[in-house]
C-alpha cells in the first residue's frame, strides 16, 4: 500500500490509529499501573506540566509507543518540555522513525499540550 499523506485523506483526519480505550490516558495508566488513587485524586496526573520524565515515559510506553518512549528519556523530557514541543521537535530531534512520531505529535504531545491550555485557562 503506498503511503498517502494524512493531510489527503480528511476522513483520517484526527482519527488515531491506536485503539481508544474509554478511559482517558491518565486513567488507563491509573488502571494499568494497579493505583489505587482515582486520577482526580492526583492531580500530578492530570496536569502533564507536572509529569518527571519517567511519567513521560511510562505515558508513551502505556500509549504503545515503547521503543519510541526510550528516547523521550534519553532526551530527558519531562512534562513541561513535552508541552514545549514542537512538531519538529518530535519528527527530528528525538531521532525516532516517522510514522510513530507523527502519531505521538498529533495524537498525543498536541492533545496533552491542547488539554493542558484549556485547563490552565479555566
Amino acid at each position: 500500500m503506498d503511503f498517502v499523506p494524512p493531510f489527503l485523506v480528511p476522513e483520517l483526519r484526527g482519527a488515531s490509529c491506536l485503539p481508544t480505550p474509554s478511559a482517558s490516558p491518565v486513567e488507563m495508566e491509573s488502571i494499568e499501573s494497579g493505583s489505587t488513587k482515582s486520577p482526580t485524586e492526583n492531580s500530578k496526573l492530570l496536569d502533564p506540566a507536572e509529569w518527571t520524565i519517567l511519567d513521560v515515559f511510562n505515558y508513551f510506553k502505556k500509549a504503545g509507543f515503547e521503543d519510541q518512549a526510550m528516547a523521550f528519556q534519553e532526551q530527558e523530557i519531562d512534562g513541561k518540555s513535552l508541552l514545549l514541543m514542537k512538531r519538529s521537535d518530535v519528527l527530528t530531534g528525538l531521532a525516532i522513525k516517522l510514522g510513530p512520531a507523527l502519531k505521538i505529535y498529533e495524537y498525543h504531545v498536541k492533545a496533552l499540550q491542547m488539554r493542558h491550555l484549556k485547563s490552565s485557562s479555566s
